[in-house]
């Protein structure tokens, strides 16, 4: 009986002191407390706006032909060249006029410069205002009347490509900001000018096309270059605005951190309602005050340092034995 009991209460101190080691094990591995910035809500602008891409194209690109076959003669206009219209572009000979020339300049100077004053050459026109953005040809080459001599563009414009879940967010007359892929660092401001009524599938998305004017066209635009566009949509002035992080869903609403009263501790969660938001701020329609003061979880990740304990998965040195 006496060993019996020696074994009970031996099993009985051994269990006391794996219990008070547990004890004192997770009392130094409490879980620390999160932590929070206080911030208060900002007045400033906020603006809604569709993102999306497109192309440098011509409103009006015109392919000018010949109305004759024949031999072109001589060039007047040089490609990027602006021109007026009713201005000359090139000068061409018939079929028949440049078959004479070749037979007259056989029989000398004098009846190859006769036949140069009676049958003039035929002028190649510019019907309207506009840029030489294509030069397809050369002196003395043959042409036909089906061949473009020269592409006329009156004016840059940006075709953006807008999804239809965005189209009917897009207005005409909606401001937007151009910028080019080939130069990131120029912004040009915009106005959206048409929208077009049929779409075209892309990637199994339907796409409406936006004509997008800008206000300047700069020497670096190019017929056919890659843009990006921002199309505004709204935009509000001195709407109450919170960082993006401080409003979060629960519970199927839309609420705030803050703290509870001075009496309690912890924190308590606010209703709001919300209206516009962009890449980093959202704006509070209903629920805060200009003065109201609003938790921000502190997100930031400190390393463990000496008193913090180790990564029992790094690789671990030999210790010098004593």
């Amino acid at each position: 009986m006496v060993k019996r009991s020696k074994i009970v209460w031996g099993s009985v101190v051994a269990a006391l002191l794996v219990g008070i080691g547990i004890i004192f094990l997770f009392r130094g591995k409490s879980t620390p407390a999160q932590k929070f910035d206080e911030i208060r809500p900002a007045r400033g602008t906020i603006s809604s706006s569709v993102s999306t891409t497109g192309a440098v194209e011509p409103k009006n690109r015109l392919k000018i032909q010949s109305s004759i076959s024949g031999r072109i003669e001589e060039i007047l206009v040089e490609e990027g060249q602006v021109v007026k219209k009713g201005a000359v572009l090139a000068l061409l000979s018939s079929t028949e006029r440049a078959a004479l020339l070749d037979a007259a300049r056989l029989q000398g100077k004098h009846e190859e410069a006769y036949w140069k004053k009676v049958y003039k050459e035929t002028a190649v026109i510019a019907p309207l205002d506009g840029q030489i953005i294509v030069r397809s040809i050369d002196p003395g080459q043959a042409v036909t009347a089906s061949d473009s001599l020269f592409v006329l563009s009156d004016h840059l414009i940006v075709k953006a490509f807008v999804d239809e879940t965005d189209i009917g967010r897009v207005k005409i007359g909606q401001k937007a900001v151009i910028g080019l892929d080939a130069y990131p660092d120029i912004r040009v401001n915009g106005v959206v000018d048409h929208i077009y009524y049929e779409s075209h599938l892309q990637n199994n998305v339907n796409i409406y096309n936006v004509d997008v004017l800008p206000e300047r066209i700069p020497d670096v635009f190019r017929s056919g270059m890659s843009a990006n566009i921002e199309i505004l949509v709204l935009e509000k002035q001195g709407a109450l605005l919170l960082p993006l992080g401080a409003v979060q869903s629960r519970n199927g609403k839309t609420v705030v951190l803050q703290k509870k009263g001075d009496k309690e501790k912890g924190v308590r969660y606010k209703a709001v309602r919300t209206g516009l938001q962009d890449g980093r701020n959202i704006e509070i329609l209903d629920g805060l005050s200009d003065s109201a003061i609003v938790l921000l979880p502190d997100t930031s990740y400190v390393l463990p340092g000496k008193k913090g304990g180790s990564n029992p998965f790094a690789p671990q040195r030999n210790k010098p034995k004593k």
